[in-house]
């Protein structure tokens, strides 16, 4: 189907909706040559395997298109974007107190685990903070695939979270930056298994699976109605990666972060996490801002380098968040293990969907 009935089945489907996401001004007006320009790259593979792309703009949608099978009912494969609502969701466990704090021990929380394993005391003081950030002291890097801790190495174990609370200890080689040497004094290493770490918690924490949770705190009071969660082997919730949800969906996710936590009168999560949250905690190995589970990349807007906070999964799958222009843009991808994956989606926002607006 061309692209244009894609868009023209996402206008039907935004109008038969009884309300806007949030209540709220008039939709933005775009520039169409910009949004046909979009189009005609999607169509003619010049951006590749893009499955939708929604801009929203003061809380209504400006823009939405789906493409290459994609359907306003698609639930989508965002993968480590996932991490982004593990991290809301520790959020949402702080502010109903099923979780002290950020400072909260990871340890502490697994009794049955540290009664039949030695644990390294410097790891027994490791905090959320610490798996948030992604600057445990686990020898963890899913970008090393020497590493101890890889994901790939944690997919195919029977019980993922006795892979993860027995990683070892990492060591600073003399070439190596140490944390206290780092910027924010964290050595960051992306860590999958951090992220599955904080669901475990979250689960002991709140007593409840981590989707049941999630659907309690996050989904049912953001009106999303359908969305699927990865459990391990074990029958944990899998905080890392896989969950799948509605672009529209997506949006909503980045439209509570943009009102900072707030939905319709009630905080959801506490403001003052959310702008921690979307806040530099430590410096990604290409140079970007990491928070608690959230990018913040260096892109061109209004032709200046600024810091955009991101939900990031692998195919090019982002739900950005501008606060000073009151924007979210999803866009959902296919292009898995693509090295055009992530610049093509970036391309979306910076060349077309940010120009769009007038």
């Amino acid at each position: 189907m061309h692209p244009y009935r894609h868009r023209l089945a996402a206008l039907v489907f935004a109008l038969a909706a009884a309300l806007p996401l949030v209540a709220s001004a008039a939709p933005a007006v775009l520039d169409s040559a910009r949004i046909t320009a979009l189009e005609s790259a999607i169509a003619s593979q010049d951006i590749k395997q893009i499955t939708s792309v929604l801009l929203q703009v003061d809380g209504q949608v400006a823009y939405e298109g789906y493409f290459n099978g994609g359907t306003a009912e698609t639930l989508n494969d965002v993968r480590s974007a996932s991490k982004s609502v593990t991290a809301m969701l520790v959020g949402a466990a702080i502010g109903d107190g099923s979780l002290p704090g950020v400072q909260a021990r990871v340890y502490d929380y697994f009794p049955a685990f540290t009664a039949g394993h030695p644990v390294d005391p410097r790891l027994r003081a490791m905090t959320v903070e610490d798996l948030l950030t992604m600057s445990t002291l686990w020898e963890c890097d899913d970008e090393n695939a020497f590493s101890a801790g890889n994901e790939e190495r944690m997919y195919v174990t029977e019980h993922w979270l006795d892979f993860a609370l027995s990683l070892p200890v990492k060591g600073f080689a003399p070439w190596m930056t140490r944390p206290e040497d780092s910027p924010h004094g964290r050595a960051h290493a992306y860590c999958t298994a951090n992220s599955f770490v904080l669901g475990a918690v979250l689960e002991q924490a709140t007593k409840r699976p981590l989707a049941d949770y999630a659907a309690q705190v996050l989904e049912r009071p953001l009106g999303i109605t359908t969305s699927t969660w990865n459990r391990s082997p074990e029958g944990i919730g899998m905080g890392g990666g896989g969950t799948r949800y509605r672009s529209r969906d997506l949006a909503r996710l980045g439209e509570l972060v943009l009102a900072e936590g707030r939905w319709q009168g009630k905080q959801l999560i506490p403001t003052r996490y959310v702008r921690a949250m979307l806040s530099a905690q430590a410096t990604a190995g290409d140079g970007s801002d990491y928070g608690y589970q959230w990018w913040g990349l260096k892109l061109p807007v209004d032709g200046h380098d600024s810091t955009v906070w991101t939900m990031s999964g692998n195919g090019g799958n982002y739900v950005f968040v501008i606060p000073g222009k009151k924007l979210v843009a999803v866009i959902t991808s296919q292009a898995y293990n693509r090295s055009y994956a992530h610049p093509q989606s970036r391309r979306i926002l910076t060349e077309f969907l940010l120009p769009a607006l007038r």
